[in-house]
């Protein structure tokens, strides 16, 4: 497991890299084009969203909400795209909200990512806000691209309340 460091050596100009790709990414999920969110990930990549009352849990040995290696995800957004969802059938509508990007690159030479994250979720009448924080470890692709290693997603929340699940993409 690439661990995250709270902490991550702040580089203005790869922040601000960093910042257009997740607020390119928000504008995927947002639009729910699944599949093209997909190919943002590495083919060893892993989605995380540890449980609430443990953010900072590592998942070879902790509860995770959601703990997806690319074959997962893979099943995951088959998932979601088919009407057979009723978690997400029809699609809930959100809009997401990012702010306080950092970035740097560690001794690795991967780039750390730490930001915080506010998802609204809209869904017949109900309103859910998840608010948390992006701990995100990233490597460039064969062309230069970012693509996540490790795209983590910690709940500031103390339970699952009154959501119940976490049936988006955080």
């Amino acid at each position: 497991m690439t661990t995250i460091p709270i902490d991550v050596p702040h580089d203005a100009a790869l922040s601000a890299e960093a910042e257009r790709f997740l607020y390119e990414e928000a504008n995927l999920l947002d639009e729910w084009r699944l599949p093209e969110w997909l190919e943002l990930f590495l083919p060893e990549g892993q989605y995380l969203v540890p449980a609430t009352d443990l953010p900072d849990g590592d998942p070879g040995r902790d509860l995770f909400l959601v703990q997806d290696d690319r074959f997962l995800l893979e099943q995951r957004i088959g998932s979601l795209m088919k009407r057979s969802a009723h978690a997400e059938y029809p699609h809930s509508r959100t809009r997401r909200m990012i702010s306080n990007v950092l970035a740097g690159t560690g001794d690795d030479g991967r780039v750390r990512v730490r930001a915080n994250f506010a998802v609204f979720r809209m869904r017949g009448t109900a309103f859910d806000t998840y608010v948390g924080s992006y701990r995100h470890v990233l490597e460039r692709d064969e062309s230069g691209a970012l693509r996540y290693l490790v795209r983590r997603s910690a709940l500031d929340l103390a339970a699952l309340r009154p959501h119940g699940k976490v049936s988006i993409i955080l």
